[in-house]
């Protein structure tokens, strides 16, 4: 039995994955670092201290890490953040989850005061038990950090009685890492091949679809197939 689902935020449970390709590549240029939108993108889901070492020229790193980071939280603070909508059917998808006693928890790569926001804008306050943000990891994704510092929050659950539900490459090689089989969803633009590779044998398209094979299938909505079986969700 499932007993708690640890969610990503960014791209899905909220849309805001192209919002934040756009701030990181308009503090970039600001900082005279020029990267190919789609290269930005593709980033997408580490926090600054994994995806500004991708993207920054190593003789730069040292010099510009630290106030670009701040000027991309300012920059997306100020012109993004409340441009940021949820997905269709993320509160229903929490509550029916807490209906059936699982723990939920968020664990993001964004920063705390983003993390609050995301929550009242899918008006899921008061339907998860914890939350963990990068102010909580030492590392952030693709590193479990997060996901470790979730567990603990929860209590300590066996990684194995969890899943990590999240929209990158980084969420499921972190949920592997962490020793919880990850739960792939496509609504952050991410090939499904791509979240296959890093280790999702099942993936739903969104929230909304993941609600309703949860509610058609129970548990096996969010379990790895059986060796030789075909994963369910969207291929």
């Amino acid at each position: 039995m499932i007993e708690a689902v640890i969610f990503d935020v960014d791209g899905t449970l909220v849309d805001s994955v192209d919002l934040y390709a756009r701030a990181w590549r308009e503090a970039l240029a600001h900082f005279g670092v020029e990267v190919p939108y789609d290269l930005v993108r593709s980033q997408i889901g580490k926090g600054g201290d994994q995806l500004i070492p991708a993207l920054v020229p190593a003789d730069r790193l040292e010099e510009v890490q630290g106030p670009l980071e701040a000027f991309r939280g300012r920059l997306f603070r100020d012109a993004y953040l409340r441009q940021v909508v949820a997905f269709p059917c993320v509160r229903r998808l929490l509550a029916r989850l807490r209906d059936d006693g699982k723990r939920i928890a968020l664990a993001s790569s964004a920063q705390e005061d983003e993390l609050g926001h995301y929550a009242r804008a899918a008006a899921i306050e008061g339907l998860f038990d914890a939350a963990t943000s990068a102010d909580d990891a030492d590392r952030t994704k693709p590193h479990p950090d997060v996901l470790d510092a979730a567990l603990r929050k929860l209590g300590g659950p066996a990684p194995e009685r969890c899943r990590v539900v999240g929209d990158t490459p980084y969420d499921a090689i972190a949920a592997v890492r962490a020793g919880i089989v990850p739960v792939g969803v496509l609504c952050g633009g991410f090939p499904a091949r791509a979240l296959r590779r890093a280790g999702c044998a099942i993936l739903h398209r969104d929230p909304a679809e993941l609600l309703a094979a949860y509610e058609r299938e129970g548990d096996a909505a969010l379990a790895a197939p059986a060796a030789g079986d075909e994963a369910t969700g969207a291929a």
